[in-house]
């Protein structure tokens, strides 16, 4: 057997216990956190009025085909909407991202705002990194086990609060949650509960820091967005490490000047910014590809050189070029590139949205049987129309035809339909028509919607084909 076959392919996770630390970039990422947790879950209790449909803010109605957002609604026809959104918000990231490096990881993503909450949890049951520590390698006794169960019972609390509020946003909270707890509720609200339940229990509590840099492809392909101007988080080597190397403060190393003198750094080597780092890197080794961005480690270090009264900044957000004591440069041709197409994204999504139809109309082809002779000598084709009314008000439409001079148009017996608000429609329509030896195959027509209430929606017309024997059709 060779050494390549005898290597251990596996390693079992090293415990990681993040310090708790004070500082600018933590206190903006609580206020984060408090809005993110706050919109998420109180918003599927805002109620909104309308004309027509629910009074929730935020409703997702797979069963209507339809998702409420405050005033704006998005039909099944209009998921082309979620595509331009989608594609708005991956060319931010790369806007942001080739900026910023990866601040949307430290701030924003919800591994990152979910796992600070069930650390905080850990913290306020465990105590601290040290007092965690010790917990661990401590004996199992009475207290040890209460702890540890009293953090997995608020942890899953919170892991269901999460799945259970997701749920919340596809059917009317007030009513859907007394449905969940009296089980009267749909199998798909109980299955999407568990899911989530299960995945942010194990992701945010169990998983944490190797779901960035394991599970996310982002730590993988960030690195073709950087350059030389992106801001990250670096740790200054000439001013940390001076000549000789870092060094913690002894007698004869107190001050900057005793310091200089032996040619050793400002870096006192305390491991603060080590013990902070929710990934458990050593920022001071470089940039690595499980670094977040989260600058925990900048306030880390900012709090030692502040009590040592030394100059803050020996971590922080720097480029390379800055690094290097060269200008560096946010306007470039890369970033102005993704910030012309970012906005050229939001202008046609903006656009689409803001130009919805307000009425819609498509048409289907009966095709069993393409057309009947009847017994007059006309041919028949038959015709389903799907009509969809996007106001918030009734509307009455009257439906009719063009383009074959002298055919006749049977919609039954109305001469003109009534559809709700916010709701469609299909009628069956029936086209007949003599066309003697003028045409053969087929035609093309239109038929039209006509409103008669609300005229200034003006009138929709929808193409359609007229087949008839004799063609190659």
């Amino acid at each position: 057997m060779t050494d390549s076959a005898s290597q251990v392919l596996y390693q079992a996770r090293i415990p990681i216990y993040p310090r708790s630390v004070k500082g600018r970039f933590r206190t903006l990422k609580w206020g984060i956190l408090t809005f993110a947790y706050g919109v998420y879950f109180l918003l599927p209790w805002l109620r909104w009025e309308r004309n027509a449909g629910p009074d929730q803010a935020v409703l997702f109605d797979i069963a209507d085909r339809k998702f409420y957002l405050f005033d704006l609604v998005m039909h099944a026809q209009d998921l082309f909407w979620l595509t331009g959104f989608l594609l708005v918000a991956a060319l931010l990231l790369f806007f942001v991202t080739s900026i910023a490096g990866r601040v949307f990881c430290g701030y924003f993503c919800f591994q990152t705002l979910w796992t600070d909450l069930y650390l905080l949890i850990e913290r306020l049951v465990q105590g601290d990194r040290v007092a965690r520590i010790r917990l661990d390698k401590s004996p199992w006794t009475a207290n040890k086990f209460l702890r540890k169960v009293l953090t997995h019972i608020l942890w899953l609390a919170a892991a269901f609060l999460t799945g259970l509020t997701f749920t919340l946003y596809w059917g009317n909270a007030p009513e859907l949650i007394v449905e969940w707890f009296t089980g009267k509720a749909p199998f798909a609200a109980y299955a999407t509960t568990l899911f989530l339940t299960i995945t942010t229990y194990v992701m945010a509590g169990l998983a944490r820091e190797q779901v960035c840099t394991y599970m996310c492809p982002y730590a993988r392909f960030q690195s073709v967005m950087f350059d030389e101007d992106t801001r990250i988080v670096a740790y200054d080597v000439a001013r940390g490490e001076g000549k000789a190397g870092r060094h913690k403060v002894t007698r004869d190393l107190k001050t900057l000047e005793q310091r200089q003198q032996q040619g050793v750094g400002e870096c006192i080597d305390c491991g603060y910014c080590v013990q902070v780092c929710p990934t458990g890197i050593d920022i001071r080794n470089g940039l690595q590809v499980q670094c977040i961005s989260c600058a925990l480690c900048i306030d880390a270090c900012d709090t030692i050189m502040g009590s040592l009264g030394w100059d803050k900044g020996l971590i922080r957000y720097t480029s390379e070029k800055q690094a290097e004591g060269k200008e560096s440069r946010i306007l470039k041709p890369k970033t102005i590139a993704y910030g012309l197409v970012l906005l050229a994204a939001i202008a046609a999504l903006l656009w689409g949205v803001s130009n919805q139809a307000p009425l819609e109309m498509s048409v289907v082809q009966v095709r069993q049987p393409l057309f009947v002779r009847l017994s007059d000598g006309r041919v028949q084709n038959s015709y389903e129309l799907h009509i969809e009314n996007k106001t918030d008000q009734p509307l009455k439409l009257a439906i009719m035809m063009r383009g074959l001079a002298g055919a006749e148009l049977d919609v039954g017996k109305l001469s003109s339909v009534e559809i709700g608000p916010q709701r469609s429609l299909r009628v069956h329509a029936r086209v007949r028509w003599n066309s003697g030896n003028r045409h053969k195959g087929s035609r093309s027509f239109e038929f039209d919607l006509i409103p008669q209430t609300q005229p200034e929606i003006g009138m929709i017309s929808a193409p359609a084909t007229f087949y008839m024997p004799g063609g190659d059709s």
